[in-house]
This record gives structure tokens, sequence and C-alpha cells, in this order.
């Protein structure tokens, strides 16, 4: 039973902030995610070519914000950029900047919708669409995520956070091990200048797609 006006407003909250939570952590499998490899789509700390994870992978109550309140930090956070975007709503670095803010608050539908505005400008940057095909992704459209790498593969087939990210939404988003598999075995084909750490990753992932596929009655669920 809820007791008071409050409760039901808040108890939705709860649900939503750990559903989103939840989307973005789906695919951690051997401690990668989408976008994760190359350069972080969910919420991460770059430093320099490095990424360093930030989400957790369990939401309690006491230690995360609600998605208002995460909202709310992105808008104080955008401010700025947004002020300059009335003024220069064509610029495409202010709307990319923005986005990037929007993503790392897990307001991925914004932060997808600014991407979206920067690729209006610039549709050949790769870079810009596989960030909007992981917020895609993290914002439940599946497809919609494909169809956006399958588009930035046109203009770059050789892009590795396209092709890992690929890989990563065809196994975890639509359980097609087969098209994993293609994506990553094609990353490590034309990209042979990957260091030793990013190709162990990836094929450590082949591995194990490999042997779910000789042993067909294993688990195949997203990593919890």
């Amino acid at each position: 039973m809820v007791n008071g006006d409050n409760g039901p407003s808040k108890s939705k909250s709860t649900w939503q902030t750990r559903q989103v939570y939840a989307m973005a952590a789906i695919c951690l499998v051997a401690g990668v995610a989408v976008g994760y490899l190359f350069h972080g789509s969910a919420p991460s700390v770059a430093k320099g070519n490095e990424v360093v994870a930030t989400q957790p992978t369990e939401a309690t109550d006491s230690s995360m914000p609600s998605l208002d309140e995460m909202k709310h930090m992105a808008d104080v956070q955008a401010g700025p950029l947004l002020a300059k975007l009335k003024s220069t709503p064509a610029d495409r670095d202010f709307l990319i900047q923005t986005g990037d803010i929007y993503k790392s608050a897990h307001q991925f539908k914004d932060a997808a919708g600014y991407y979206e505005k920067a690729l209006n400008l610039d549709p050949k940057n790769v870079s810009v669409r596989s960030e909007m095909a992981s917020c895609m992704y993290y914002s439940g459209d599946v497809d919609g995520a494909i169809g956006q790498l399958r588009q930035a593969l046109r203009y770059d087939p050789k892009d590795a956070n396209s092709l890992f990210n690929l890989g990563m939404i065809q196994w975890q988003g639509k359980k097609d091990t087969k098209g994993a598999l293609a994506a990553w075995q094609e990353l490590l084909k034309t990209n042979p200048q990957l260091s030793a750490d990013r190709s162990a990753q990836v094929q450590k992932l082949i591995a194990e797609l490999q042997d779910q596929g000789k042993n067909p009655l294993q688990n195949n669920s997203p990593a919890k």
C-alpha cells in the first residue's frame, strides 16, 4: 500500500531510473559495453584515448539521482550552449557538445536529438553517428541504432567504433550471434593497427560467441 500523495510518483521515478540504468548496462559483457572499447557512448569519463566507465551496475535509491534530477543537472550544464544555439542554431560543434552533456546524464533521447541536428549539417560525421546510434540503443530503439551504424559504415566501412557497436547491438539487442561475429571479425580484419589490449577484448568476445555456438543450451541472456 502507498501512503501519501507523493508515494506513487516517487515509486514511478525510481522505477524509471532503474529502467534507464538497466538499459545502459544491458550489454555489459567482459567489462565493455556499446561504445566503451574506443570512446564512451554510455556515461563515462574520457582521459585521452582511454575511457573510464562511471555508470553503476546496480540501482539504489540512496546512491543515484532520479531521472528528473539528472535532467535538471544536464539542463543547467548545457545552459550556456543552449543560449548560444538560440542565436546560432546551425553550429555543429555546439550541437555535439550539447548532445554529449545529455548523453552523460543518461538523457539519451535528448542527446540523440542534438546529434541528429549535427548530422543534418554534417551527415558524413561517422563518430557522431555512432554516438547517436548508442543513444538510440539505450533509449530502446534497437533497429534505429543498427540503421545508423550501417549508415556510418557506408561512409567509412573500416570505422572501428561502428563495427564494434554494431556487433554489441546485434548480439545483445537482436540475439544475432552471426551478425555480431561478422562485425567483429571485420573489425579485426580492417583495423590491424588496434592496440593489443583492444584487439584482445574483441577476440575475447568472439571466442565467447563461438563457445555459445558450441553449447546451444548455454544461457545467452545479458549479464546483470
